[in-house]
């Protein structure tokens, strides 16, 4: 069982940054990817980035690659995502997941969920 607790959403203007947290409790393991989704209003959850706990894996969405940066801290149990050049179309929820198999780049394959964080860029 794992749980996950995203951070750090809020309301930008349009060129600004963010930085989101996400809290991993319970039982995990290095060969686990951790990711990052958005959901917009009216929109299917869409993936954003991931990165496995053991390091030698990441993959961007093309709408985010030069912008958004996926890390984690693994004394911490913390994956972050450091959002850069924000633009109005990045407005969504995000929601930070895990994937037991280690490989997921869509939302069906991850198995646990956090409860989202509102990011919001005006324009």
């Amino acid at each position: 069982q794992v749980q996950l607790v995203e951070s750090g959403g809020g309301l930008v203007q349009a060129g600004g940054s963010l930085r989101l947290s996400c809290a991993a409790s319970g039982r995990t393991f290095s060969s686990y990817a951790m990711g990052w989704f958005r959901q917009a209003p009216g929109k299917e959850r869409d993936f954003v980035a991931a990165i496995r706990w053991g390091g030698g894996w990441i993959y961007y969405a093309d709408s985010v690659k030069g912008r958004f940066t996926i890390s984690r801290d693994n004394a911490k149990n913390t994956v972050y995502l450091q959002m850069n050049s924000l633009k109005p179309e990045d407005t969504a929820v995000y929601y930070c997941a895990a994937d037991r198999a280690g490989r997921g780049v869509v939302a069906a394959s991850y198995d646990y969920w956090g409860q989202g964080t509102q990011v919001t860029v005006s324009s």
